[in-house]
């Protein structure tokens, strides 16, 4: 409540006099914000003394008012935003790709024209966006669609790579393991696909190899049992282990001093 002053005849609020058990030494203030510790006054309880700056002192009794707060979890292998907005959708659900399911067989589909004679500046990149799908028939399309024009591209592939890195890297940046199993088994085949794909890819580690990075060491370990991802090329750190060795023997001799730049713990398998 204001007090009166009569030698200034007007109303003052009086400010609150700080108390010395708001004045800890510095390292204790997170721990009392925490609840770990909090300040009392005399020394009852489980108490420690901690000295202070105007000689005073104030007892830290051991305890918690409240539910110590934990840090806040990096979650490095949880899954990313993956909007269905890929262009290869929206290309297929216009019509305008030439490729189409072949109701006859399951593991294959049927192109409208010949897969040599596509332009692949314009289809190949459409049909890398449309490999972080997860609804079919986009994503069946989208992968077996890349799969056949890199089995019969040859030399049309190398000059398209710049083209590929942003739906690559979109892909891969989800963390869904799903969709980065299917992005390295396909990296695997474009550089195999072509002579000088590798090398082509080594300026653009920086954007590849991070997420790499952070699945190299993501396997299961079941002890004496037998994991069947290895077998169904589902295990994300294997997959990973070979696709930086394709890396290494494709890249030419910059390709391992810049995958080890990327991710420090590779070690070289052309000396093995």
């Amino acid at each position: 409540m204001p007090k009166y002053a009569a030698t200034t005849q007007s109303h003052l609020w009086p400010t609150p006099k700080p108390t010395t058990d708001r004045f800890l030494r510095k390292g204790d203030g997170a721990r009392v914000k925490s609840g770990e510790l909090f300040a009392t006054r005399g020394g009852l309880g489980n108490s420690r003394t901690t000295g202070l700056e105007s000689g005073t002192s104030v007892s830290i009794m051991a305890g918690s008012r409240s539910t110590p707060i934990a840090p806040p979890r990096a979650n490095a292998f949880g899954k990313r935003d993956n909007p269905p907005d890929t262009q290869f959708r929206k290309f297929y659900e216009r019509g305008d790709l030439p490729v189409a399911v072949m109701s006859a067989s399951k593991n294959t589909i049927n192109w409208k024209v010949d897969v040599d004679k596509l332009d692949y500046h314009h289809y190949l990149p459409i049909f890398f966006d449309g490999v972080r799908e997860k609804e079919d028939p986009y994503r069946f399309l989208a992968v077996k669609g890349v799969e056949d024009m890199l089995r019969s591209g040859g030399a049309k592939i190398l000059p398209v790579i710049p083209q590929l890195i942003i739906p690559i890297k979109t892909a891969l940046n989800t963390r869904d393991p799903s969709v980065v199993c299917i992005v390295l088994q396909l990296l695997q085949k474009m550089v195999v696909s072509a002579e000088l794909v590798g090398e082509a890819l080594v300026p653009y580690y920086r954007q590849i190899l991070p997420i790499l990075n952070v699945f190299k060491n993501k396997n299961v370990n079941l002890g004496d049992g037998i994991d069947y991802a290895q077998r169904k090329r589902r295990n994300v750190g294997e997959l990973v282990l070979e696709t930086l060795q394709l890396f290494e023997r494709y890249g030419g001799e910059d390709a391992f001093i810049n995958i080890k730049y990327m991710v420090p713990t590779y070690e070289s398998c052309v000396n093995l």
